[in-house]
């Protein structure tokens, strides 16, 4: 039975001047008020209580128990008395959510109001502008895969072919027959789960890619090009067609020759194909071709106007603009990669690395033969599971000092440099760090850090880099900074995806870089982090609260005169626009408001005006991509029919 929280003299009533007081028990602490108090506001949780509609608990004193946050609920209370709100140095979040518990309309829309007012739509300081989201295509991309020669059989080809009709034929089944079929059942419920995410938000924003000033935006069955004005607007140049698979990697790569830029944009299918498009200024469209492999494709990317796609199974496939060619070749199976000017370096899952030079492809092309030269092998003949290349400026008094440092699958950091009068032997082994427990899945050598991520958790280790001349100073070479976690919940269903919104570290080799932290999968907030000791620069806020579904940290070249690189953060959201955010604004103000001197210089200080400012980024100019060909020159040639039997 329901007890009645009124005396036995007196009942629940909403006539003018009838009250009484009521004594309540929340978590524990006594609130004594009255029933017009708690009752004022119709349809809540205190009518239903007060009426008997509602169960409720005593405790010895006859208080009515209510199991919630006394803290909270004096502000409450608070309200019900003097309809004013005193925060008390709650969240607005935490009060909100408090008072749709008790069915509190008019403090609901009053919180409501606040949230909007400090989430305003016009984004923070650091929001600098907004791709809307593009119209859905109609026309479907023509279905190419039964003309292509590339294919061996067309659905056509499947049919039973005309003349006889197909009878069925009543057999016995096996056992090892229904495991088959069980076995088939499964793999297609598996793949039947996939697909409403893809169906049902065909505008969520799937992966981002930047070169100079092209922006590539992919969706689940098309993507869209944009040019970037040097007014820091965004015009779309060219909308695909549907195409008829999902659309699992992007790249681009952008050439300006005078005032006009093209561009070479890459695509590949969830059917292992790959279509290349070249697009001008004008958003004139050309088609470069359809290319395979026959087997997945992990990794696609430019190496200058070279189209190169990857496989971990162990298959590379290289597009070259002079020639015209595509020419895919097996080598050992590849488990990273990273690229230094013309210069191609592998990671092999059997602890080789290996180098291709872009600029020696087309003379090989007749003998079908890439060039392929191992270049340095783990001593303890571990995965190469990360890699980065770093190449020192290049002087008067010698040439550029190749600097590569490697993580592998049993969590160490190996650190080897080869100078350029030693341009004829492998590198040398310099510093090795056996510090994780788990495979460094990212590594950065930059100019001041060396920085390794590995798989628990995104643990992040990094170390200063004592330079002289822009070589690395063999004493101390590097001195340990700082050890910290940037945990993410990955989601499990977006796996082609993870490749494009992992945390980082992110920047060119020459600036700060940054680490994105995304902690759940969709969610309306990234932290933006310093890659170097893990301090958080920002906040970044989704701004039309749709949650952020991808991201990308691309460095815009200003176009005007004096204007300084400008580090952004490209969100993609679920309703398919994409939001831009000025980290280096934010890296501006970081630095002012803590007195840090950006990237503990090596380099010199900082500047004390703009002006100084913008000499010093003149002087610490980025690295020219000067090619590797002539440090590799004098390597002794492994061609590929030795290297794949070794």
């Amino acid at each position: 039975m329901a007890q009645s929280p009124c005396t036995s003299s007196s009942s629940f009533s909403n006539e003018p001047g009838f009250d009484y007081i009521v004594n309540l028990n929340v978590g524990g602490r006594i609130f004594a008020t009255s029933c017009n108090t708690l009752s004022w506001i119709p349809d809540s949780f205190f009518t239903s209580l007060l009426s008997g509609r509602m169960n409720s608990v005593r405790d010895a004193s006859g208080a009515i128990f209510i199991d919630r946050d006394p803290d909270v609920f004096r502000v409450i209370l608070n309200y019900l008395r003097t309809k004013q709100v005193d925060l008390g140095g709650l969240k607005v979040a935490t009060l909100k959510h408090e008072a749709l518990f008790f069915g509190l309309t008019p403090l609901i829309r009053r919180l409501t109001l606040c949230e909007e007012l400090s989430s305003t739509s016009c984004g923070s300081v650091y929001f600098c502008g907004m791709i809307p989201p593009p119209d859905m295509p109609l026309e479907n991309l023509p279905n190419e895969k039964s003309r292509s020669p590339m294919y061996s059989e067309s659905n056509e080809s499947k049919k039973p072919s005309g003349g006889s009709p197909r009878h069925r034929v009543h057999s016995k089944k096996q056992s090892s027959d229904m495991s088959k079929y069980i076995k088939n059942e499964l793999t297609e419920l598996a793949k039947s789960k996939s697909l409403p995410d893809r169906d049902t938000e065909p505008l969520k924003v799937r992966m981002i890619r930047a070169h100079i000033c092209s922006i590539v935006v992919a969706y689940s069955y098309f993507v869209c090009v944009y040019r970037v004005t040097e007014w820091n607007t965004y015009i779309l140049l060219w909308k695909s067609p549907r195409t008829r698979t999902y659309v699992t990697h992007i790249a681009v790569n952008t050439k300006i020759a005078a005032t006009v830029a093209e561009r070479l944009v890459a695509v590949a299918f969830a059917d292992d194909t790959i279509g290349l498009w070249h697009i001008d200024d004008e958003g004139k469209t050309e088609k470069k071709g359809l290319f395979s492999m026959n087997v997945s494709i992990d990794n696609l990317f430019f190496v200058g106007t070279q189209m190169v796609a990857l496989s971990k199974s162990g298959k590379v496939g290289i597009w070259h603009s002079a020639t015209q060619n595509w020419q895919a070749q097996d080598i050992q199976p590849i488990s990273c990669y990273d690229t230094a000017g013309s210069s191609l370096i592998l990671g092999c899952a059997n602890g080789s690395m290996n180098h291709i030079d872009m600029q020696k492809f087309p003379l090989r092309m007749k003998d079908n033969d890439l060039l392929v030269t191992e270049l340095f092998r783990d001593p303890n003949g571990d995965t190469i599971t990360s890699l980065s290349v770093f190449l020192t400026p290049k002087t008067s008094a010698c040439g550029n000092w190749i600097e590569i440092a490697y993580g592998t699958s049993n969590g160490v950091v190996n650190l080897i440099l080869q100078h350029p009068e030693t341009a004829g032997h492998q590198p040398v082994l310099f510093q090795s760090y056996n510090i994780h427990n788990s495979p460094v899945v990212r590594v950065s050598l930059n100019t001041a850090y060396l920085i390794s991520v590995c798989s628990e958790y995104n643990h992040v280790r990094s170390w200063n880099v004592t330079r002289f001349r822009g070589m690395i100073n063999t004493q101390p070479g590097t001195v340990p900074l700082a050890s910290f976690k940037v945990l993410t919940l990955d989601s499990t269903d977006e796996t082609t995806d993870k490749q494009y919104n992992h945390p980082g570290p992110y920047g060119d080799q020459d600036s700060e870089q940054v680490l994105v932290q995304r902690v759940i999968p969709n969610a309306q907030k990234l932290f933006v982090r310093l890659a170097s000791t893990g301090e958080r620069i920002c906040t970044v806020d989704s701004v039309e609260d749709s949650p952020i579904t991808a991201f990308c940290v691309h460095e815009l070249d200003g176009q005007k005169l004096g204007s300084r690189l400008r580090k952004h953060l490209f969100c993609g959201n679920g309703n398919g626009s994409v939001q831009v955010w000025d980290l280096t604004s934010a890296l501006d103000q970081f630095h002012l408001k803590n007195g840090s001197n950006p990237g503990h210089q090596v380099n010199p200080p900082a500047a004390a005006n703009q002006a100084d400012l913008i000499k010093t980024q003149l002087t610490q100019s980025p690295r020219s991509l000067i090619s590797l060909s002539n440090l590799f020159s004098t390597l002794a040639v492994q061609p590929l029919r030795n290297f794949l039997t070794s």
